[in-house]
């Protein structure tokens, strides 16, 4: 599909990528690029580690592995895919990207860009190939002018999913799922955030004084990648607190 290969140079490999897109088609193309590039991706110099949500214990893991020197002569390689990555982790792989490791090179794909740090994401040559959100947009126009019962309505249908218990919590059994509850409501998040912004400051229909809901915007995206937290109750304070538009 060549998402990726037209900002991956074999002669001046950053020692830092971060992806936003889909796994299954991204990771396949970082490792057809490797190849090419002459990397075993089956020797001990690779390492390839896919989870649901990136803790602070995978992190420092990481931090550990990557310092180590490689066992043979060439380049250590990394590629990390996951869904979320807690924000104990990110503080921690900071420090880890501050500074490039000599022959060491990462891949780190993401389904959302946006529910990481901004300090963190400076640290990477970003790359960004998934398509724009027009159906959640579409979604997010309609969700503007519902009232706040049918908003509570819509967020149950749109987070629900069999590995969800009674409190909006993902389940062991879900952890695996790519589309899990939590990126449900990261991807809705973004294109409402992007309506809201087009309806205040492009169109300008309606002017508001307080733009607070944008404060809270954030702090839902900041939150609901934190373990414990529950996505359901996290998105029905938007629908709350938002007005209609």
């Amino acid at each position: 599909m060549n998402l990726i290969n037209k900002h991956l140079d074999k002669n001046n490999l950053h020692h830092a990528y971060l992806i936003e897109g889909v796994r299954e088609e991204v990771v396949p193309e970082i490792l057809s690029f490797l190849k090419d590039l002459g990397i075993d991706i089956k020797g001990s110099d690779f390492y390839h580690i896919t989870t649901d949500s990136f803790n602070v214990t995978d992190a420092r893991s990481l931090k550990s592995v990557g310092y180590e020197r490689s066992f043979i002569a060439g380049k250590k390689i990394f590629i990390i895919s996951a869904n979320s990555f807690l924000l104990e982790a990110q503080n921690t792989l900071l420090k880890i990207f501050e500074e490039p490791i000599e022959d060491t090179h990462f891949f780190v794909t993401v389904p959302n860009i946006d529910s990481l740090l901004k300090t963190l994401i400076s640290r990477f040559y970003v790359i960004r190939t998934k398509p724009e959100l027009e159906e959640e947009s579409k979604e997010a126009e309609k969700f503007l002018k519902m009232s706040i019962g049918n908003r509570i309505d819509f967020i149950k249908n749109l987070i629900s999913t069999q590995n969800e218990d009674e409190n909006g919590e993902e389940s062991e059994s879900g952890l695996a799922m790519f589309d899990t509850a939590r990126l449900k409501a990261l991807k809705f998040l973004n294109a409402l955030e992007y309506v809201i912004h087009q309806k205040l400051f492009i169109s300008r229909k309606k002017s508001y004084e307080n733009v607070y809901f944008f404060d809270q915007i954030f702090k839902v995206r900041e939150f609901i990648n934190q373990p414990g937290s529950s996505s359901k109750s996290l998105m029905e304070s938007l629908a709350i607190s938002i007005p209609n538009f």
